[in-house]
């Protein structure tokens, strides 16, 4: 076969060649992912997934997208590319298993200003551990070089995720009633939302690599922690209790994610000060000099997520997810949420 090659392209600034030397470093990662399921390699056109429906008799696909946002920022300063694709498969997965869905696939796009082979193989490396942790096979991705568009270094970052649930075990929020009990999963810290905010607090450029006090390494590193993957979690426990809704706390934090999670006339009662909130938050807060408020209403405070289950199923809820614990309840009202 004729091997493809573009001089002119070259000069452009999109190597083609280098292209290819990306597919074949990543390959191997990316074969960790996959499953019997999986029927096609790295490099077609389009990823083959066999799904076995012999356990899901009304199968419903459920799809999610999401990035990492400015997050990249910080991994830019750092030159620490290992734990993004951690964050992007993460803030994707997080989002169906919500409604109850196991994730199967997963597709990445990543686009940068010039192919660097090394570094898109540690990107991918972090989104190989992602799919490893959610259990779901990475059967496909692009690599978009644009030189012109980012700035040679830069890159941006998106994930696809698909899963599926029985159409009879979807967790729906209708079945919510009041008296029934908020537990709160832990966050491994900042996660992937809110990075506008923390850059406007800091100066990163000197910051990220200086240690805080309270703190046992560089602010940096501690900003770049991995989003926490729940669906281990979520899978664990949700054939063993009636959970009546999921809220993932991400972009918006408390305030616009837990009533997006809620039935109708009712409210989720929060006791602050019952949240484990790490002191990377404090600091957050202390140094930026931000309402408190404002922090419920950006970052997720600890909280990763949140399970709404009946009072009764509450404790084998906690002792079967490590790392739970009850923060409040749901009770009558039209105000979304109360922190009190």
């Amino acid at each position: 076969m004729a091997k493809s090659q573009s001089d002119s392209y070259k000069k452009a600034g999109v190597d083609i060649e280098a292209g290819y030397k990306s597919v074949q470093m990543i390959k191997s990662s990316v074969a960790k992912t996959y499953s019997k399921n999986v029927l096609s390699d790295l490099g077609g056109f389009g990823g083959l997934f066999e799904m076995d429906l012999s356990d899901i008799p009304n199968p419903v696909l459920v799809s999610g997208t999401d990035g990492v946002g400015t997050k990249l920022k910080l991994a830019f300063l750092m030159d620490k590319h290992d734990t993004i694709g951690i964050d992007c498969v993460a803030m994707c997965v997080n989002d169906i298993i919500t409604v109850g869905a196991k994730p199967l696939t997963f597709l990445d796009y990543i686009a940068v200003g010039k192919n660097e082979p090394s570094k898109i193989k540690s990107i991918v490396d972090g989104v190989v551990e992602g799919c490893l942790q959610s259990g779901c096979a990475l059967v496909g991705g692009e690599t978009a070089e644009m030189p012109g568009f980012y700035s040679e270094g830069e890159y941006d970052i998106a994930g696809f995720a698909t899963g599926a649930v029985d159409k009879s075990k979807v967790i729906d929020k209708e079945k919510m009633v009041e008296g029934d009990v908020l537990i709160a999963l832990e966050s491994s810290g900042v996660h992937s939302n809110g990075f506008s905010l923390v850059r406007s607090v800091f100066n990163l450029e000197e910051d990220a690599f200086k240690t805080f006090e309270g703190f046992d390494r560089p602010l940096g590193e501690v900003l770049l922690e991995p989003t926490k993957i729940y669906v281990k979690d979520i899978l664990s426990i949700k054939d063993k209790v009636n959970i009546k809704a999921i809220s993932h706390i991400t972009g918006g934090g408390f305030y616009e994610n837990l009533p997006r999670a809620l039935k109708d006339g009712l409210t989720a009662e929060v006791v602050k000060d019952s949240i484990k909130t790490p002191e990377i938050f404090n600091l957050i807060e202390k140094t930026g000099n931000i309402p408190n408020r404002d922090m419920y209403n950006t970052f997720n405070m600890g909280v990763g997520m949140v399970i709404i289950v009946a009072k009764e199923d509450a404790e084998l809820t906690l002792s079967t997810i490590k790392g739970s614990y009850e923060i409040g309840k749901i009770v009558k009202g039209d105000e979304g949420i109360i922190l009190c």
